[in-house]
């Protein structure tokens, strides 16, 4: 998990100038600052800044050490920023970034043609938890498939090849759900796959359990605050188009005259879907033609190329291998799959705050920066959730008695981009200045 350095701020001066504050230590004088405008002021490199010593006259001059500095101001902008060891830090506490749980949905087609691949699915799933566990992320799987102990079973008049996981992602050893897995009873058809995610998430007319196309619902099983990871496996393509399986308006079903929700980012899912990573392994052959097949040991060739997976799978940022590599892309593919999930794991953007060392908490001396590859970015704390706009900001859960505080969408993404798991970044909060208000 990622650090997150709180840094905390006792016995020290403050006062309001303009719409920001400059903080100093006993006995400084406190400096003009100009109004932040915009709610974020970035940090420039060190030739574009400057440092004020409260107590001198000269600017240019060194600073007297028991003034202390009080304000860093960016020579082109002239705009003042709040800085941990420079405004507002006496002691410097070490927390912890929460990365967002990951829910990673899984579907195996059932067709005959698919047997060696549900039977690696069998034999390294369990493998593939421990490893994405083992990262210390809060995982879980759900899986979308037939689910059955006795293989092949007969649906419909059809041969199927189901998929049953053992113990312990498995609760039991009748393909029984766990604490961190739950498998949706679903007879996945080759050409209906994305069409059959929305469905049967939407349970809608024909997607139903124990309907012909349908399966048990899964809606419930995803968590509100989790990223969320697809993971398809096939050897044929999609006949609903990758645009619409994000962006399908909800309705009739083109194909087949049954009833399909929305696609994943419409807004009636209220952002579950948002920044999901598509990864799979199906029939491509070409990482320059999407429309060529790959082909197996015996020169034969899946039905499809899937090129439509390939469009997601790219957009995304997923991972993806050739089923006709058989035994030998498996391995390859679960780490690729399991660095994929890593990569698009995001912190979450509401954070406890610390009790300060050496009293209460004043809400109204609470300071939020973001500090990432170019530098650090001070945010102005906003009214609520309503009141985030484009300029991003941050909020507490309650401004009477506040416990967490909550980064706006714009600035929760720029602290996802440069804040997490492998990031560099870190998410300051500094105690003991007034607070910078938009």
């Amino acid at each position: 998990m990622s650090g997150m350095r709180w840094i905390l701020a006792a016995g020290l001066g403050c006062v309001a100038a303009g719409a920001f504050v400059a903080c100093a230590s006993s006995g400084a004088s406190p400096v003009d600052a100009s109004d932040d405008a915009d709610g974020g002021v970035p940090v420039g490199d060190a030739g574009g800044v400057t440092k004020k010593d409260a107590g001198s006259a000269d600017a240019s001059a060194p600073p007297d050490d028991d003034a202390g500095l009080v304000v860093i101001v960016d020579a082109k902008s002239d705009a003042p920023i709040v800085t941990p060891d420079a405004a507002c830090a006496a002691v410097t506490e070490d927390a912890l970034t929460e990365p967002r749980p990951v829910d990673i949905i899984w579907m195996v087609d059932n067709s005959v043609s698919m047997a060696p691949a549900v039977a690696e699915v069998q034999a390294g799933l369990n493998a593939f938890a421990d490893g994405i566990g083992a990262s210390k992320l809060d995982y879980k799987v759900i899986l979308l498939s037939l689910r059955n102990k006795t293989s092949p079973i007969t649906v419909s008049g059809k041969t199927r090849f189901p998929v049953c996981i053992p113990p312990p992602l498995a609760g039991d050893d009748a393909c029984g759900d766990g604490p961190r897995f739950a498998h949706a009873n679903l007879d996945v058809l080759s050409l209906q796959t994305l069409e059959q995610i929305l469905g049967t998430l939407g349970q809608t007319a024909g997607y139903a359990a124990g309907e012909d196309k349908g399966g048990e619902a899964w809606q419930q099983q995803l968590r509100p605050n989790a990223t969320k990871t697809f993971v398809l496996v096939t050897d044929d393509n999609a006949r609903l188009a990758a645009g619409d399986f994000e962006t399908f308006p909800g309705g009739t079903n083109p194909f087949n005259g049954l009833k399909l929700p929305p696609g994943i980012l419409d807004s009636s899912w209220k952002g579950a879907f948002d920044g999901y990573v598509f990864s799979a392994i199906y029939g491509w052959g070409s990482d320059v033609d999407p429309g060529e097949k790959c082909t197996y040991a015996d020169q034969s060739q899946p039905p499809s190329s899937g090129w439509t997976y390939s469009t997601l799978v790219t957009k995304t940022g997923g991972a993806r291998a050739k089923i006709c590599d058989g035994h030998a892309a498996w391995q390859p593919f679960y780490v690729a799959v399991s660095k994929a999930v890593l990569a698009a794991t995001k912190v979450a953007c509401d954070v406890a705050i610390p009790a300060p060392d050496g009293g209460a908490l004043d809400p109204g001396k609470v300071n939020v920066q973001i500090t990432g590859p170019n530098g650090a970015t001070t945010l102005a704390k906003v009214a609520g959730p309503g009141a985030c706009g484009p300029a991003g900001g941050w909020y507490y859960d309650d401004d009477k008695a506040p416990t967490r505080v909550v980064l706006c969408p714009i600035s929760c993404k720029d602290a996802q981009a440069s804040v997490g798991l492998g990031k560099p970044g870190h998410v300051e909060v500094l105690f003991g200045c007034e607070t910078v208000l938009k």
